[in-house]
């Protein structure tokens, strides 16, 4: 005879409660994998059509170069024109690698870093320039954090 909710006993229903999480977990790591494989294929899609897009994009530049070196031929000799074009595009790539380079003299570097293992090279170095410890130049570390404290005394003198 099945027991009614009021009669089932505090363990089963907390079996039935793990059991029921356990179910939900699963499912939801499920529905997470099948999700994420759905994402995957569309970004592995989207990267493949942009670098077919960024492919022909390349195509049509070299095309636009020589339209633009032929359109200068009629006014000019073809080695000319052909020079020019050359040229123009030599400035633009100069100019992107002076841009670069500027922006790159901009970062700040990893100054905390240098500053965290000049303080690391401090404490290894048992004496400092000016002859003292370097410890209590750099402040409590792990093995002598709380050394500088009193003790504490409980009220009754213990």
């Amino acid at each position: 005879m099945p027991q009614t909710p009021e009669e089932e006993s505090l363990g089963s229903l907390v079996a039935q409660a793990s059991q029921q999480i356990s179910t939900l977990v699963r499912s939801e790591i499920e529905l997470a994998k099948a999700e994420l494989r759905f994402d995957a294929k569309r970004v592995g899609t989207a990267t493949g059509l942009f670098a077919a897009a960024a492919f022909m994009a390349h195509l049509c530049l070299i095309l636009l170069s020589f339209t633009i070196a032929y359109v200068l031929d009629q006014w000019l000799p073809t080695w000319a024109a052909f020079l020019i074009v050359t040229v123009f595009y030599l400035l633009v790539a100069g100019l992107m690698v002076f841009i670069g380079i500027r922006r790159l003299k901009g970062l700040a570097g990893m100054k905390r870093t240098a500053r965290s293992l000049k303080g690391l090279k401090e404490i290894a170095d048992p004496d400092d320039a000016d002859g003292g410890p370097a410890l209590a130049a750099a402040g409590p570390t792990a093995g002598i954090t709380g050394s500088h404290r009193e003790p504490v005394v409980k009220p009754d003198g213990t």
